[in-house]
């Protein structure tokens, strides 16, 4: 029982100090007005962290993304509308900042491409099921074929029946 005790106590306490809270600091802005704050919310949720593969720079805790966050705040106070303040972002960093990529010739297989493939297998099934269309039509009998099953089954029973009367007589 003691054992078991000390060996809980020492479960508990290796997993309690061994487990380290990553706390990002919580970073304030004083802004003029309401609208800058939008604007500020607006833009952190709409770029992406450089260094994130999947994060804007509102959820991101990576260092870049908190000098980003503060570049935009800068910015905005500067009185820079957002197009520039993207602008600015899109010429140091890329693309890839941008959650929602411009139409470009380097982004039309990102924006059209699925639109492309949906077309692909619309026209990949219709040509499927016509061709299927087409081989039970060519596997429709000529009234030619038709008579001569019709004449062979018909031999078929009456041989059937003759065997069968032949049968009840035997018995």
């Amino acid at each position: 029982m003691f054992k078991t005790l000390v060996i809980l106590l020492l479960t508990y306490l290796t997993l309690t100090f061994s487990v380290s809270i990553n706390a990002s600091p919580v970073e304030t802005f004083t802004f003029k007005n309401d609208v800058t704050k939008i604007r500020f919310q607006t833009l952190t949720k709409e770029l992406r962290c450089p260094k994130c593969q999947n994060q804007d720079l509102a959820d991101s805790n990576a260092p870049i993304a908190a000098d980003l966050r503060k570049k935009i705040y800068a910015q905005l106070n500067q009185g820079k509308s957002d197009k520039e303040i993207i602008d600015y972002m899109v010429d140091r960093y890329g693309d890839f900042v941008l959650y929602r990529p411009r139409v470009s010739s380097l982004t039309y297989v990102l924006w059209f491409g699925p639109a492309f493939a949906l077309l692909f297998g619309v026209i990949i099934v219709v040509l499927v099921l016509r061709s299927r269309n087409n081989k039970q039509e060519q596997q429709a009998l000529s009234t030619g074929e038709q008579n001569k099953i019709n004449a062979l089954l018909n031999q078929k029973s009456s041989l059937k029946n003759t065997e069968n009367s032949l049968t009840k007589d035997n018995h």
